[in-house]
């Protein structure tokens, strides 16, 4: 299983710019905004805050953007609503998580939030 220290060991393989937010967390600053890591055993959470979600009327536009997005447009994670957030998520299992498929996913979430903000730009509040 990887530990915690190898996870440390992906982010200074990226060469990103990473803190370091606790004991299991980190967060790399990205131009499309920060994604969170947390390392929760079995699993790893990256985690990225889009926008807030806006008001009732926009609503149904913005979630059917979203799953249109989850279906065409990502390799890895899936966008999703967390209280008043919309958010993009991805999870990898520990047991047998290797470099290359972190990278991978670190790289969609952030690629994605890059490519899909003018997209979901009609949609942020004021």
């Amino acid at each position: 299983m990887v530990t915690r220290e190898d996870v440390e060991s992906f982010l200074l393989r990226m060469e990103e710019a990473v803190e370091d937010v606790g004991p299991a967390m980190w967060v790399l600053a990205d131009d499309a905004g920060p994604l969170v890591i947390h390392y929760s055993p079995p699993l790893l959470l990256l985690r990225a805050k889009v926008m807030a979600v806006p008001e009732e009327t926009r609503c149904a536009d913005l979630f059917r953007t979203l799953l249109e997005l989850n279906a065409t447009d990502l390799v890895h994670g899936a966008y999703g609503i967390e209280g008043a957030d919309v958010i993009l998520s991805d999870t990898l299992e520990l047991e047998h998580l290797e470099f290359n498929t972190f990278q991978a996913a670190v790289d969609s979430i952030q690629i994605s939030l890059a490519s899909h903000l003018e997209r979901l730009a009609p949609f942020r509040e004021c």
